[in-house]
């Protein structure tokens, strides 16, 4: 049984990752869940994963939360958000502190859900969304970069732009940059679940879209987990 680490739990993909590990009776995983907001514990705790309080802006407290609770086998994040009051970004520094302690801890893989537009897949969104999401998405490529040097095995999933509905079952991942469309947070939370056990996925770094959602009709390569 493999133990899970997984930070950005509270809502969106992460919490749809939980469901989809913990939707065995019993569990196949044992799923501890990091949460920064402790509004969310209760919904978290009645799925079946052990919650840890922690900031992965905050070191002492991160640590103290993966210290806590035994040994850990995988990580997945998928945080992000709005700065902190010191104008740090869970997008790079809380994900990079993570990926600081997974190294410390040898953890023997680590899913980064990152987002088109990050790294060498900018030339896949449109000038306006640069324009808007800049920032964002060089935050998210230096937290890609940190993980891509760590020496650890990794898995960087980039998803198109995300709706919050129930899952198409056409979701597909690709190593081609260009390619961009629309993808359902349950359809990737499906993906990030398919690549756990796959050593196809090992040090990979996906684009992930709904083969029915492209913006542009275009003919690409689909990754065979």
């Amino acid at each position: 049984m493999q133990n899970i680490f997984l930070a950005g739990s509270s809502r969106g993909v992460g919490r749809e990752i939980a469901k989809l590990l913990l939707e065995n009776e019993p569990p196949l995983v044992r799923l501890v869940a990091l949460l920064r907001n402790p509004t969310y514990a209760v919904e978290l705790e009645a799925l079946g994963a052990k919650v840890m309080l922690g900031d992965a802006l905050d070191n002492l407290t991160l640590e103290a939360a993966m210290s806590n609770c035994g040994e850990i086998d995988v990580v997945i994040t998928t945080m992000g958000g709005l700065p902190s009051d010191r104008g740090e970004r869970a997008d790079c520094e809380g994900n990079k502190n993570l990926i600081d302690l997974a190294v410390k801890r040898g953890v023997k893989k680590f899913i980064l859900v990152s987002s088109i537009g990050s790294g060498n897949s900018v030339v896949a969104i449109a000038p306006q969304v640069l324009q808007a999401l800049g920032a964002i998405l060089k935050e998210k490529e230096k937290a890609e970069q940190h993980l891509v040097n760590s020496g650890l095995t990794y898995t960087i999933i980039r998803p198109g732009g995300l709706k919050s509905e129930a899952a198409t079952g056409n979701a597909v991942l690709t190593e081609d940059p260009t390619i961009s469309g629309i993808i359902h947070r349950a359809d990737v939370a499906r993906l990030v679940c398919d690549c756990l056990n796959s050593d196809r996925a090992n040090n990979k770094v996906f684009s992930a879209i709904d083969r029915h959602m492209l913006f542009k009709p275009v003919k690409f390569e689909i990754f065979d987990l």
